[in-house]
């Protein structure tokens, strides 16, 4: 499961890679087709995130059975639903704190220094985690959501310095980016998984901040062939601004905790009400943004006719990765207490299913983009490519009615193939719907919101993110296939929504194609 940044699109009066001046601390020369044909650098930022998402889908795949699981075998004995609810609400907090991620690096931090900063912050995290205590379990996850959101919209950008404006090589440099991003999801779970079977569930949350250290090593040691590793940040704020600005940033950050704390003492803020903010946030927070951008006089009535075919893009990935989210929750306690953990006569833990979706996504990726380019100017519209990934979506839950239906109570055992097919169908159109949208994002957002298309889209995985936080709360409490079928065809219909409004996308999302 990639969950990754559009590509930024640099400005051509600013170059990159090589041609770029020396106060943007340009790699040696020699490094510029030294990785496959690629940049150096390209090497150092995929290592860091084939670490980063080791540790953080490894750590995924064992969150909510950790939830689950009773305190007696190590867990926090919370029942499925609300387990499922706080891995959620996790994600929620993940990609909003992205959004605020982008903004420092831009204005503060630079890029260089906001993925250092958001790997230790991380790693923190993850080895917070490991310790067997239920307060260092919130504190690392706390630590996990602020680091993510610094590192993860900042790596694509360093990946966009390494090329020239009109550099040939950057699609084929991206792709080998995102194929290390899906080695990391497919070799995350396993690790994790097996020790936390075997071992225990801190072992499982180690392993991941070994990980992600590891990944920190590499990015360090590997900074002199990253471009723009300077220490501004690439639209600083001026001093006066910038020292004003922090100092509201850590006056904020103290008063919310001071609030917080207050309100958690005196009984108010308990954690289903602190998930119910988080979805009300991750609402608004989209509305607000799009609102902004449609009165706004630097927006022209060209671009606001743009921005209306991508509300409907957006709410297309919010319904996919509304099912591709429970990927990490309903599906792996579906897997836990229903589904056959023995495949060929060999047993594994319930936690490799997870790894099943990264090494499809992994498989599949240069087949679909061979087809592609197979099919030239023959190939489904941008719009048509993402109904299809939501429908896909969709089927991937339906299909799995068919297994739970018709038992008697809840100690049937269906076959590991069932999981692994719906996986199947979900990887396939996490390709199709990823790709597109990230595409159509860059390309859709007005120019003078050009350099924040990133938290458009981490605005949709917060909204679905957000969204699943509530509805997840009704598994365990309805049939299994009811949760399924209903979410399922929900999917469904939204992707069919956007087929039948392909004619009215394909006039109004010029220049995508």
């Amino acid at each position: 499961m990639s969950h990754t940044e559009p590509d930024p699109q640099p400005d051509a009066s600013r170059p990159s890679g090589p041609a770029a001046g020396p106060r943007d601390a340009q790699p040696p020369p020699g490094d510029d087709t030294a990785f496959f044909g690629q940049p150096k650098g390209l090497m150092t930022l995929s290592g860091l995130e084939v670490w980063e998402r080791f540790s953080f889908l490894g750590m995924q795949a064992i969150l909510v059975l950790y939830f689950a699981a009773a305190v007696a075998d190590g867990g926090m004995g919370v029942d499925p639903g609300n387990a499922a609810s706080l891995g959620a609400a996790y994600g929620t907090l993940v990609y909003l704190v992205s959004v605020a991620g982008g903004w420092l690096a831009d204005r503060i931090l630079g890029s260089y220094r906001a993925v250092l900063w958001g790997g230790v912050l991380i790693a923190c995290g993850h080895y917070a985690m490991a310790v067997p205590t239920d307060a260092f379990t919130w504190i690392g996850l706390g630590l996990i959501s602020a680091g993510t959101g610094l590192l993860k919209p900042n790596v694509a950008n360093m990946v966009g310095k390494l090329y020239r404006t009109a550099d040939e090589r950057r699609d084929a440099g991206f792709a080998l980016y995102y194929m290390g991003i899906n080695i990391g999801a497919f070799l995350g779970p396993l690790v994790t998984g097996w020790l936390a079977d075997h071992r225990g569930w801190h072992w499982g949350f180690s392993a991941a901040a070994i990980g992600m250290t590891l990944g920190l090593v590499q990015y360090v040691t590997g900074r002199r062939h990253l471009a723009g590793r300077k220490d501004r940040a690439e639209f600083a704020l001026p001093p006066q601004k910038m020292r004003g600005a922090v100092r509201v940033i850590v006056a904020g950050l103290v008063v919310v905790a001071a609030v917080c704390t207050l309100l958690a003492l005196a009984g108010w803020l308990t954690m289903d009400r602190f998930v119910d903010v988080l979805t009300l946030i991750s609402v608004i927070a989209p509305v607000v943004y799009f609102a902004v951008m449609f009165r706004s006089p630097r927006v022209t009535a060209e671009e606001k006719g743009r921005l209306r075919p991508y509300v409907v893009l957006f709410l297309a990935s919010v319904a996919f990765n509304f099912i591709l989210f429970q990927a990490y929750s309903t599906m792996m306690l579906l897997a836990a207490s229903n589904t056959e953990t023995h495949l060929l006569g060999f047993d594994f833990p319930v936690s490799w299913y997870a790894s099943a979706l990264g090494a499809f996504e992994v498989a599949l990726a240069p087949v679909v983009a061979a087809v592609w380019v197979r099919m030239g100017k023959r190939q489904p519209h941008a719009s048509n490519k993402i109904a299809i990934g939501v429908v896909l979506g969709g089927l991937s839950f339906l299909l799995m009615v068919l297994p739970t239906s018709g038992h008697a109570d809840d100690t049937y055992r269906m076959a590991a193939w069932w999981i692994v097919g719906s996986y199947l169908l979900l990887g396939l159109g996490d390709i199709l719907l990823q790709t597109s949208g990230m595409s159509a994002t860059t390309k859709l957002a007005p120019k003078a919101f050009a350099s924040q298309t990133m938290a458009l889209w981490f605005l949709s995985l917060a909204l679905a993110n957000g969204i699943q936080a509530q509805t997840v709360k009704l598994y365990g409490q309805v049939s299994n296939p009811v949760y399924f079928g209903v979410n399922g065809a929900v999917a469904v219909v939204c992707g069919l929504a956007v087929v039948a409004a392909a004619p009215w996308l394909k006039r109004t999302m010029h220049p995508v194609h």
